[in-house]
């Protein structure tokens, strides 16, 4: 079909996609581009070509296919000019040829060019104005817009007339690419290329590797070309303006304890730390809904509603009442909503300067104190570390929690070398005399298939004894092992679980398997001790 004879659908802008765009990309054949449709429309989208039920409180939910988690081999940055001496190149950072990419994009472009219609969506990260970041979204799938209008910032009407996109999404979850024409691993790929400025996404229709792509490649804008810290976060403020950001990785709790009824959330997932402000890169959040009730996550229960895109639920029989228990399909069922879901969400999503940073770590040996307060030395020590446990379903393969070290919180999504987020976040944390502290949210009495998980009443309480400054004026014991310091008392708290070991039967069970974390713990930073200065080589463990 020639190019003057497509038919553009548009709802919420009278401003149409400009047609020259698309043409420059190689797609002059779709029959109908549908541009900036509103969340109602792309639910009846998903409605009409099958991929997509409501449940009973109206919400959109789907199936990702194949793909239920990132799949992190599969993920790759085309090495040039740009990135060549840039890049961190490793495990997660994975090199591509430049002329691979473009055998990709062509091969994403003629397919989609054949498809009867597709679903583009203008939008940007950053709340921050001076550093917005314009994307186009391009997708093969209506909910797969909805996943962006959800997760990013919407521009207004009038901001569309004079839109310029400087970074564009592709995604066609349904092509299979052959992985050696491509050089890719297999027949999925999430490619980014700096030079182009795209992310291009075939064979994984995981929601996330859109989310995590802008993510990525804003970890390596700011902090290389703006000088400004990007953090794997969530972030909250009280009513008197104190901000408090959670790092930690995916099942750690970022998302369920910075939706706290009490402070206004800021963001529940990726920030940034300017000389002035914390902002949050995302519109929405992508919370993990397995074992959700409305008792313990209030907020994120209630926002599964009309406009919310839930993943890989099952129903009760014979209901669309989701089961939040059933982990058949994955243990990563998700949902995405817009943050004004949220009942208290900041507005514009910025915050002041932090009073308190809190290491999010889900310990599968059940090993370290529920809260510890950090000096600036451990604090350094545990960031670069950044000890937690994968959770089931999160990453492709990953079946039950096993531990792992994941730089500054975030290694898979750092282009740049870790030293270089740490050593900004140790230049802010002095500058602003920021306390820090570290939360086991993960096991108590014992390791994984023993013990069980904190409770996250007792969590809550021990967080908000630290942002209210409780623990300012209590005793601290010193573990042994750790030399961290932890409360001999916290309200609202049990005593008895603030201290690990005296939740252990077996006290010299506790001992050895202390022991054996620290040791991994120094063994793992082998490979940052030659950059690392004396203060922060006394914060970590000593056997």
């Amino acid at each position: 079909m020639q190019e003057s004879n497509a038919c553009y659908f548009m709802s919420v802008s009278a401003i149409a996609v400009p047609k020259g765009s698309l043409l420059g990309l190689g797609l002059k054949n779709v029959e109908a581009v549908h541009y900036q449709l509103s969340p109602e429309e792309l639910v009846l989208d998903t409605l009409r070509i099958g991929e997509g039920v409501l449940n009973d409180t109206g919400a959109l939910v789907i199936h990702t296919g194949e793909f239920t988690g990132r799949s992190p081999k599969d993920k790759f940055t085309v090495k040039d000019d740009i990135t060549a001496n840039s890049v961190n190149w490793n495990e997660f950072n994975i090199p591509i040829e430049p002329h691979y990419f473009d055998i990709v994009f062509k091969k994403i472009i003629s397919y989609l060019d054949e498809r009867r219609e597709i679903w583009i969506r203008d939008c940007y990260a950053c709340a921050d104005p001076r550093y917005r970041l314009n994307i186009r979204v391009i997708n093969e799938k209506p909910w797969n817009n909805l996943f962006a209008y959800n997760m990013f910032l919407r521009p207004k009407e009038e901001e569309l007339e004079h839109f310029k996109p400087e970074w564009h999404v592709i995604a066609a979850p349904e092509l299979k690419l052959d992985p050696k024409e491509c050089g890719i691993r297999q027949h999925n790929v999430s490619l980014v290329s700096f030079k182009h400025k795209m992310i291009l996404i075939a064979g994984s229709g995981y929601t996330g590797e859109t989310k995590k792509g802008i993510f990525t490649i804003l970890n390596y804008i700011l902090p290389h070309e703006k000088n400004v810290l990007s953090m794997h976060c969530s972030a909250n403020v009280g009513r008197n303006g104190d901000t408090a950001i959670f790092f930690g990785l995916s099942g750690t709790g970022k998302t369920t304890l910075s939706a706290d009824p009490d402070r206004k959330l800021i963001g529940d997932d990726e920030h940034a730390w300017t000389d002035d402000n914390i902002f949050n890169f995302e519109g929405g959040c992508y919370a993990k809904t397995i074992n959700l009730t409305e008792e313990k996550e209030p907020e994120i229960y209630n926002s599964i509603r009309a406009g919310a895109l839930v993943e890989n639920v099952s129903f009760f029989p014979g209901t669309n009442r989701i089961n939040f228990e059933d982990a058949s399909i994955t243990e990563n069922t998700r949902v995405s909503y817009p943050l004004h879901f949220i009942s208290n969400a900041q507005e514009p999503s910025i915050g002041g300067l932090p009073k308190n940073i809190f290491f999010l770590t889900c310990d599968a040996f059940g090993v370290l104190p529920p809260i510890s307060k950090l000096t600036a030395g451990q604090a350094m020590y545990q960031f670069i570390s950044g000890y937690t446990a994968k959770v089931a379903g999160t990453e492709t393969g990953v079946t039950e929690p096993k531990p792992t070290f994941s730089a500054c919180f975030g290694a898979p999504f750092l282009p740049l070398h870790p030293g270089k987020y740490a050593e900004m976040l140790g230049e802010k944390m002095l500058k602003n005399h920021v306390n820090v502290w570290m939360v086991n949210t993960g096991w108590t009495g014992g390791p994984y298939g023993i013990g069980s998980r904190m409770k996250l009443k007792y969590t809550r309480e021990m967080i908000a004894a630290a942002l209210e400054g409780k623990l300012n004026n209590v005793a601290y014991d010193i573990h042994p092992v750790f030399g961290i310091s932890f409360p001999k008392e916290c309200p609202g708290v049990p005593i008895d679980i603030l201290n690990p070991r005296n939740t252990w039967a077996d006290k010299n069970a506790y001992d050895e398997k202390a022991k054996y974390l620290a040791g991994l713990f120094i063994k793992n930073f082998e490979k940052y001790a030659s950059g690392a200065g004396s203060e922060v080589l006394a914060g970590g463990p000593k056997l």
